[in-house]
């Protein structure tokens, strides 16, 4: 570790910058946030730069930087310069300088010619998180920075501050260190800090209350988090569905659950398959729900896994209804259902001007081998119909749709495994798309859809595994 990282505190500090161009304002800019005062040393200045220090009482001194005169005086009075000229020459020139007089230097174009590095920096304030690569590889920089500000909730600042307003009350409450870790982590990735993100502080103080009071019993309950991971591609998760998956003690999914996804979870979680298909479910639904609430009572995070969203045909209203019931905190997290995932990854727009004024989810599950739907509904036309595990039935339903007027040449496509790299699409119409499937082995799971739009597939499809 070439540089080592250091918060210093520069409020009221005199800070010199050497140039007047791009570099130099943005250098400018993060200096200006942590109150510094700031004398710019330049010819001239770009127009945001004048502005700046127009508006904001910066000090110019409009001239250059000569290495052969003595800037002694200026340099000596400053507790950190920033060579940000367009001449390298003369950015390592004040670097020399300043390791004479032992002031801090940052060159901007050369981050080894001075001493110190101005990280990139993510402001959540007062939570503060700097990246450097020591300048080997701004690019790498810039790109971290912007994936940890879009991970890094925006709203962050205001849950530490919340959490500092605690946290003495906490201490003196719990005087056992692990078990004062253990409520910090279950409130900071539960219910009370998406109470203060949203403004609801007064809800968030009631949880930390409740869950001070379960600590102080020894008995602190955990927190369900039901999330949809989406159709199969990691990508598509929500920020939030990746947070809170990054923090579960414990998981109960289903097979619908890609791989991908799965390996996202920490390596200490506790992994609990609860899958169902046809005929065959791993754990009953009634069993689910009941350990979804024995888990939490232990005092686990126990996230609930489930493809594509929890509230279409997943069953997630009967699982926070148990929840409910029996006063345990819950959150949802909606996913990208698999018709909207799969459609566009296979480049069918389930709706279209010319085409399709709605769309319909339909369940495809069969019962008692029978599909008992409103058909004459169904077999509306201007519509696109999007059926869930319709595989086992498709030629009932092809059949059914035909029966009561859909025309035999409504176009129509199987697919399986949408939005992964196995994906397949295969398209036909009502008559023919069942034999062109039982002539293809196609595996679940899959999504049947139905309408005019289908015709679009061939010249929209952008998704080629």
């Amino acid at each position: 570790m070439e540089h080592f990282p250091l918060f210093i505190r520069l409020t009221e500090r005199s800070c010199l910058v050497v140039g007047g161009g791009q570099v130099a304002l943005r250098k400018v800019h993060a200096l200006q946030r942590s109150g510094a005062r700031l004398t710019l040393l330049a010819p001239t200045l770009c127009d945001p730069l004048q502005e700046l220090i127009q508006a904001d009482g910066v000090t110019h001194l409009p001239r250059s930087f000569h290495p052969d005169a003595d800037e002694s005086e200026l340099i000596r009075g400053a507790f950190l310069v920033v060579a940000a000229t367009d001449d390298d020459a003369c950015n390592h020139a004040i670097a020399e300088q300043c390791e004479r007089l032992g002031v801090h230097c940052n060159v901007a174009s050369d981050a080894a010619a001075g001493d110190l590095v101005l990280p990139a920096i993510i402001d959540r304030s007062p939570v503060v998180v700097a990246l450097n690569s020591g300048g080997a590889s701004p690019t790498v920089t810039r790109y971290l920075k912007r994936q940890l500000e879009a991970f890094l909730p925006a709203r962050l600042g205001q849950v530490a501050l919340w959490a500092e307003q605690w946290r003495s009350r906490v201490k003196q409450r719990l005087s056992d260190i692990k078990l004062r870790r253990r409520l910090w982590d279950r409130v900071l990735s539960g219910l009370a800090a998406s109470y203060v993100s949203y403004g609801n502080q007064q809800a968030a103080d009631n949880i930390i209350e409740q869950h001070l009071g379960e600590a102080e019993r020894g008995v602190l309950d955990g927190e369900v988090f039901l999330v949809g991971a989406g159709p199969g591609d990691p990508d598509l998760l929500t920020l939030k569905a990746l947070r809170l998956i990054q923090q579960a003690d414990v998981v109960l999914y289903d097979r619908l659950v890609s791989e991908p996804i799965m390996s996202l979870l920490p390596k200490e979680c506790e992994r609990i398959y609860v899958g169902k298909r046809q005929a065959d479910h791993a754990v009953p639904q009634q069993d689910i729900n009941q350990l979804l609430v024995d888990l939490a009572r232990q005092g686990r995070n126990v996230l609930r896994l489930k493809g594509g969203d929890p509230f279409i045909f997943g069953r997630g209203g009967e699982e926070i209804e148990k929840l409910a019931g029996q006063g345990v905190p819950f959150q949802v997290v909606p996913g990208i259902t698999a018709a909207s995932g799969c459609a566009s990854y296979a480049g069918i727009p389930l709706t279209h001007r010319d085409y399709a004024q709605s769309v319909r989810f339909v369940t495809g599950h069969l019962q008692n081998n029978e599909t008992n739907l409103e058909w004459p509904e169904l077999a509306r036309g201007g519509q696109t119909l999007v059926f869930y595990m319709g595989l086992s039935g498709l030629p009932a339903i092809c059949q059914a749709l035909q029966q009561y007027g859909r025309q035999a040449e409504t176009p129509a496509a199987i697919v399986e495994r949408g939005t992964t790299p196995d994906q397949r699409v295969l398209t036909g119409t009502l008559e023919s798309l069942p034999e062109i499937v039982a002539g293809q082995k196609v595996k679940a799971p899959t999504l049947l859809i139905v309408g005019e739009v289908v015709q679009l597939q061939s010249q929209l499809s952008w998704f080629h595994p």
